[in-house]
């Protein structure tokens, strides 16, 4: 999401540095700067909407309980398949099945980076990435976290999450499509 806003800023300065499209007075400069910020504002107002439909979809299946291989809310999520099922209701986005490969096909962050919609990858298994769930914000996050449980939000700063965790992972639109159709 982050790389569009880069990308949409490269570009304005490319246009604004090269000698032929290089504003003549102040008065163009000045249009010229409006524009680009009425971009970036409409770049982070998407990202925005994006995330809170995320966030709300998340939240909307509060309660439901746990399946293993479960990938809908009849009968119920494991972790990965939680993951995938609210990314294509709200965003549209085909995520790969498993965590791992979820991890695999998304943009690695640091921890102090998450954002709200941001994936957030635990060791449970005794391996890496065995599972996943999506930050909410506040040191929060929300999972489908074992057999007999339900959907449920819980604070990454409990001692067994710190212990587990792997490492945060940001979805990009063309990453995650890409990866889940090989």
């Amino acid at each position: 999401m982050s790389r569009w806003i880069c990308l949409l800023l490269l570009a304005c300065a490319s246009a604004h540095a090269a000698p032929n499209n290089a504003p003549s007075d102040d008065l163009d400069r000045l249009v010229l700067e409006r524009t680009m910020l009425s971009h970036l504002q409409e770049a982070r107002h998407n990202v925005q909407d994006k995330t809170g439909e995320l966030v709300a979809t998340a939240m909307g299946f509060l309660g439901v309980p746990y399946r293993r291989g479960g990938n809908d809310v009849e009968t119920g999520f494991d972790c990965s398949g939680f993951i995938r099922t609210i990314y294509g209701k709200a965003a549209g986005l085909v995520l790969p099945r498993r965590a791992d490969q979820q991890a695999a096909a998304t943009e690695k962050i640091e921890k102090k980076d998450l954002q709200p919609g941001d994936l957030v990858f635990f060791n449970t298994m005794r391996r890496t990435f065995s599972h996943v769930g999506m930050y909410v914000g506040d040191g929060k996050f929300i999972h489908s976290p074992r057999s007999g449980a339900e959907v449920r939000v819980e604070d990454m700063g409990a001692s067994y999450w710190q212990r587990r965790f792997n490492g945060a992972r940001r979805v990009s639109t063309a990453q995650a499509n890409a990866d889940a159709s090989n």
